[in-house]
């Protein structure tokens, strides 16, 4: 488990793993407090996982702050990395830096926001004035609408000189790590190697220094939805299904709530 930025770059130069999944809420912040994983982000995805949105664009700077009061109190010995919303640090320099007041005045120990071109002054000054930043590159679910949707994204070499060559400046401006989202393995390894600081892949192979997924799609509780990339390591909502069958079956029976389940 890391307690601050200068852990991920020393994982990096151990030769270390970094584990990291999404959370969203108090619940499920308190039992990844009792796992190994090292770092909890609270994603814009919230807008998709929780509040049934079609995209991340919805999500807004109340919304994160919320989100992120809830994990910080379920898992406080955790480093938890908020994401910025769509176009809050787009907005100049004062917005963005009020952005991430709000977030780390929750407790977050970093923030997290996509892309690099057009905004490097903001990542300068978020970093000179002591908020850690952690980059993403590759397919950027902000800019979804761009893309023409969710696509793999480096796949020709303009664009994977183009990815490299941000993940260079993210390093130069001061980002302590960098999110790699859906880019060819090789790729991923080509930066990895060119970058000191720690990569931190979804959907861009095993060569990165660390993986994230969010969480709800590691348990396995959207049947809907299955990337190519995230692996399911529980059958979530079959497990809750059966769980809510099995209530509704002994109510209906009579045999809950039982006697010793009634108060004298």
């Amino acid at each position: 488990m890391l307690k601050n930025t200068h852990d991920f770059l020393q994982a990096k130069q151990d030769g270390g793993k970094l584990s990291l999944a999404t959370c969203y809420d108090y619940t499920f912040a308190r039992l990844l407090s009792e796992t190994p994983l090292d770092a909890i982000l609270v994603g814009d995805s919230a807008a998709m996982v929780m509040h049934g949105h079609p995209s991340t664009l919805y999500a807004t700077v109340e919304m994160m702050r919320a989100h992120t009061e809830a994990v910080v109190r379920g898992a406080p010995s955790k480093f938890v990395i908020a994401d910025m919303p769509f176009l809050s640090f787009r907005k100049g320099i004062p917005a963005a830096l009020d952005t991430a007041r709000q977030l780390m005045t929750t407790g977050a120990q970093a923030v997290k926001l996509e892309g690099v071109e057009g905004h490097e002054d903001v990542i300068e000054r978020l970093v000179q004035s002591g908020v850690p930043v952690m980059g993403h590159l590759g397919l950027q679910p902000q800019s979804v609408h761009a893309y023409g949707g969710y696509r793999v994204q480096g796949r020709s070499e303009d664009s994977a000189e183009a990815i490299l060559r941000q993940a260079k400046t993210l390093e130069a401006l001061g980002a302590f790590a960098v999110v790699l989202e859906c880019i060819p393995g090789t790729l991923a390894c080509e930066i990895t190697s060119a970058l000191r600081i720690p990569t931190i892949g979804i959907g861009a192979g095993p060569q990165c220094d660390g993986q994230i997924l969010v969480l709800h799609d590691l348990l396995g509780l959207n049947r809907d939805f299955q990337p190519k990339f995230a692996r399911r390591f529980l059958c979530g909502a079959n497990a809750v299904l059966d769980a809510l069958e099995r209530f509704d079956h002994e109510v209906k029976a009579g045999t809950f709530p039982s006697h010793e389940e009634t108060y004298a």
